[in-house]
């Protein structure tokens, strides 16, 4: 399977400035198979360790703080000689041994000539926690399902070579324009779970898909009361499940608490809602007062919409028939469902949620972005429909030097306006520039 951000990990093997790596994610999106797939492509040999089932590999790091002791002893345990920048030391499910995530820390101090990366379900969520990691000790790396192009490389080779090939607005095919939005209708069904897309490309087989995606679904809210902690998995739960309901509600509508329960309050449900951020199951947009650089000093904290990681996911979650979307009816939900599409191809790139714009009533930019000091708007259109009030009065309001508008018609560059089709999201810079 083809991941992009192999390409990270290999520059992280490889970095002056390496240190003990924690692989971020959401379950299912892919840390286990990255950390193994880094071993075999890059590394003579590696040691594997599963703290949910290695009980020995516990009992070791609850004993001592040593790095050198610790690989003494895990060589002895594994038969085999653990040796510096050539064995990758993989601890996997770390958040079930919390003194091995601490030894992190002396790994980086006292034997950095190891090379170590960790990963485990919700480690967010247990990271986000004061004094849970070694501050400075470690490097992090988010990790995202899979994107449009990602799934292209394992549907179509053909029209993978040609997406990479797109390094400007010059290198568009109009020709392949009527395949590519076939193949993005295909990614809203099957998303960019990476066990749905493998199932995909080895079976094309619908049902199939969307009994993994609800095996995940139940995967996340079972987690919900194993991982949550101190936080009520029952509200945790009540939030997941509003999300795509609250997406439903249409232009310049925040998340609103009463959504969720009658007489709902913030208070009652702001760490539920940091803890599936957290988690990288749900990913937070928020508002600006003023859409100028720098966009973070304008903020509206109390003011945001969420979305879920995974298009398939918020599809399946929604009830949309396949045949609505690969006949391209028209619903009221398919606005939402191709916003959170663009927001997860977006999430890869950014490393983070870009804003939104909520201006004035029923008037609202659907992600507004900063690219070094500029702000550039993107408004989101589910089809070939050009009519975007919104779009044409922030333009002549603001007259950005760039703008973006993602729909399912062919590329065109027209003076600061682009229009992207959907399938190129990942493209958006290359697009874009003069």
């Amino acid at each position: 399977m083809y991941r992009k951000v192999l390409e990270e990990l290999m520059a992280w093997k490889n970095s002056s400035r390496r240190k003990p790596l924690v692989l971020k994610g959401a379950r299912q999106v892919g840390k286990t198979w990255l950390m193994k797939e880094l071993a075999n492509t890059a590394y003579s040999d590696s040691v594997y360790i599963s703290f949910d089932k290695d009980a020995d590999a516990i009992k070791i790091f609850d004993e001592t703080k040593d790095p050198k002791l610790i690989l003494e002893r895990l060589a002895l345990i594994r038969n085999k000689s653990i040796l510096p920048k050539q064995t990758l030391i993989i601890l996997d499910e770390i958040q079930e041994c919390p003194n091995a995530l601490g030894c992190l820390k002396y790994f980086n101090e006292e034997a950095n000539e190891y090379h170590v990366i960790t990963a485990g379900s919700l480690l967010g969520t247990y990271l986000a926690k004061p004094a849970s990691y070694p501050v400075g000790k470690v490097n992090l790396l988010n990790i995202y399902p899979l994107s449009f192009e990602e799934y292209l490389a394992a549907a179509d080779e053909g029209m993978h070579q040609y997406y990479c090939g797109v390094k400007s607005g010059e290198d568009y095919v109009a020709a392949f324009h009527a395949k590519m939005t076939e193949h993005y209708k295909k990614y809203l069904i099957v998303g960019g779970m990476p066990e749905c897309v493998q199932s995909w490309a080895n079976n094309a087989d619908p049902e199939e898909i969307s009994a993994i995606q609800e095996e995940i679904i139940s995967f996340y809210e079972n987690d919900f009361t194993k991982y949550s902690g101190k936080v009520n998995s029952g509200r945790i739960l009540q939030v997941f499940r509003s999300i795509v309901p609250q997406l439903a509600k249409g232009n310049n509508e925040k998340f609103m608490y009463a959504a969720i329960a009658k007489s709902a309050r913030a208070k009652d449900f702001e760490e539920a809602i940091e803890w599936l951020i957290s988690s990288g199951i749900a990913y937070r947009t928020l508002n600006i007062s003023n859409p100028e650089y720098p966009l973070k000093a304008y903020e509206i904290l109390n003011y945001f919409k969420l979305f879920l990681l995974d298009v398939g996911l918020v599809k399946h979650l929604a009830g949309i028939t396949n045949k609505s979307i690969l006949l391209s009816e028209s619903f009221q939900f398919k606005g939402p469902l191709t916003e959170n599409y663009v927001l997860e191809q977006l999430m890869p790139i950014l490393d983070k949620a870009p804003n939104f714009y909520a201006f004035a009533q029923e008037r609202e930019i659907d992600f507004i972005l900063q690219h070094g000091e500029h702000i550039v708007p993107l408004e989101v259109k589910s089809g070939t429909d050009k009519k975007a009030v919104s779009f044409k009065s922030y333009i002549d309001k603001y007259n950005p030097e760039s703008a973006v508008r993602f729909s399912t018609k062919e590329y065109l560059k027209n003076d600061s306006i682009t229009n992207i089709p959907l399938y190129l999201v990942g493209k958006i810079f290359e697009l874009t520039s003069s």
